[in-house]
């Protein structure tokens, strides 16, 4: 069994150019249908008891390689995301276990589209370090599967063939290189 271990103090905040949260699914039962938040926010403050790790990207933020209407009517449309009424997706996590073996263990609360259910993502963490400039760097690299029906994204087309157009398991993964706040 591992032991939890306080790498970070204090208060960090993503480098957004040098992070990213992205999400893959199924697509037409043969691809990974990839894409990723451009705009995202994350903070990890770390108390003498508890880690506490929180995040939002906006649904507008979403890219994908496809035509700019199918992002903007399908994906960000009342089928999926449902920007227009659920502008931002968040997790709020009060159980990080930052392990001293360098995994890290994230029980979170994930809301979108309204909804909010339980995830664990695990990984692993880079301590921080004094990076160019002076500055304390560290980094959370996480993955979690979720089931998109648990958050009512229930679209679904049949196949010619059998089999659905879209997988219902989607993966999850957050690169998340943190600063420390000044």
């Amino acid at each position: 069994m591992t032991t939890s271990t306080r790498p970070f103090v204090g208060t960090y905040v993503v480098d957004a150019a040098h992070s990213s949260v992205e999400f893959a699914v199924r697509h037409m039962g043969v691809s990974l249908f990839r894409a990723r938040f451009e705009d995202l926010s994350a903070r990890l403050v770390a108390g003498d008891a508890q880690v506490r790790l929180e995040g939002s990207a906006p649904v507008e933020s979403v890219s994908i390689r496809s035509p700019r209407e199918f992002r903007d009517h399908v994906v960000h449309g009342a089928d999926f995301f449902d920007a227009g009424n659920h502008p931002e997706i968040a997790v709020v996590a009060d159980d990080v276990a930052l392990h001293a073996d360098g995994t890290a263990t994230v029980r979170a609360e994930l809301t979108i589209r309204g909804t909010t259910r339980p995830v664990t993502a695990t990984g692993t963490y880079h301590a921080p370090i004094e990076g160019l400039g002076g500055q304390r760097r560290g980094a959370l690299e996480l993955t979690a599967t979720v089931d998109r029906r648990d958050w009512g994204l229930d679209w679904q087309a049949p196949l010619p063939a059998g089999g659905d157009a879209l997988g219902n398991e989607v993966q999850l993964s957050a690169h998340l290189e943190l600063v420390e706040e000044a």
